[in-house]
């Protein structure tokens, strides 16, 4: 009998804190095992901390047996052997390392995988979607990426600015990833990417995860058919060697659509239209392998989809050069 694929969830969010239930990403298992980065920390977070948070998560995922840990690839295939869930860990924005570049090694050594220089504003790295203007990588984005094409973390251009997003394709020396981003050509929002981001990502050798954030599937459309609609029009442009799912399920969905009501003054109006934001959920996800075969696509394309390009990804760019 033919093993069912790997399921790769390239960015959730649990809630940012020490104390999160980490067994809500049991969500995810399923046949054939599965793969979470979990988000450890963004814009407003110290590198103190994301040591807090990591410390705390790490022992809570050890001490369960449902999960495992992972440094390797290696580690994520064994997991999936016994049908587990494999575990590491994401930052979405490069303040947490407060502008020191030795961070990248402590922070990977922690079981950070994957790193975005920007969210959403500019910083010292380079521009985010929302600035009306992006003027590009800085010096330290460029250096910061060179620490992570060494020490072997995955760059993701997700929440980046266009301008940003194309320079990274441009400095990278490694496979790049946008994570978590849908795409502007089937639906205009500032936190798709476009065509040409699509492509740029695609000739590193990278991946683009379409997303399961309503407002960034079409008019806060968090239906499987949206996504679809997503993955297909990536599968055009990139092929389905370059193309993945990476639903950024929050799982305090209720606290996330609290704070955007209390605070509206905090988020633009591409934001809040809709009033609460809708997602896909991890049980949602795990329906897309059967869509996926209803709409015809080969075996080698489904399982590329669900896991298999994001694992390419981890296979080689876990591994520093060092």
């Amino acid at each position: 009998m033919t093993r069912p694929p790997l399921l790769w969830e390239q960015h959730c969010c649990l809630p940012l804190t020490p104390a999160a239930d980490v067994g809500q990403l049991a969500r995810y298992a399923r046949p054939g095992g599965a793969f979470v980065s979990v988000n450890v920390g963004y814009a407003p977070h110290s590198a103190d901390d994301v040591r807090t948070i990591t410390r705390s998560w790490r022992r809570c995922l050890s001490d369960d047996d449902r999960f495992t840990l992972v440094a390797t690839v290696a580690d994520v295939d064994r997991a999936a052997a016994d049908e587990g869930i494999a575990v590491a860990f994401d930052l979405e924005d490069s303040d947490p390392l407060e502008g020191r570049l030795e961070l990248v090694q402590e922070f990977h050594d922690a079981g950070v995988r994957t790193l975005l220089p920007t969210y959403n504003t500019r910083n010292a790295a380079g521009g985010g979607c929302l600035d009306p203007v992006d003027e590009g990588l800085t010096s330290y984005g460029r250096d910061l990426v060179a620490e992570m094409n060494r020490i072997g973390m995955v760059v993701d251009g997700s929440h980046c600015g266009r301008r940003t997003g194309l320079e990274l394709s441009e400095v990278t020396t490694r496979p790049m990833v946008y994570s978590h981003s849908c795409l502007a050509s089937v639906w205009e929002h500032p936190r798709n990417i476009s065509d040409d981001q699509a492509r740029a990502c695609a000739a590193t050798g990278g991946v683009v995860g379409i997303t399961g954030v309503g407002i960034f599937l079409g008019p806060n459309d968090a239906s499987l058919q949206a996504v679809l609609r997503h993955l297909e029009r990536a599968l055009d442009l990139v092929g389905p060697e370059h193309v993945g799912v990476s639903t950024d399920y929050p799982f305090d969905v209720e606290g996330f659509n609290a704070e955007l009501t209390e605070n509206p003054h905090l988020f633009p109006d591409c934001y809040t239209r809709w009033g609460s934001i809708d997602f896909v959920t991890p049980e949602e996800l795990l329906t897309l392998e059967a869509a996926l075969r209803e709409r015809g696509y080969p075996e080698e394309t489904v399982h590329a989809i669900l896991g298999g390009n994001f694992r390419r990804i981890a296979e080689g760019g876990w591994v520093g050069s060092r």
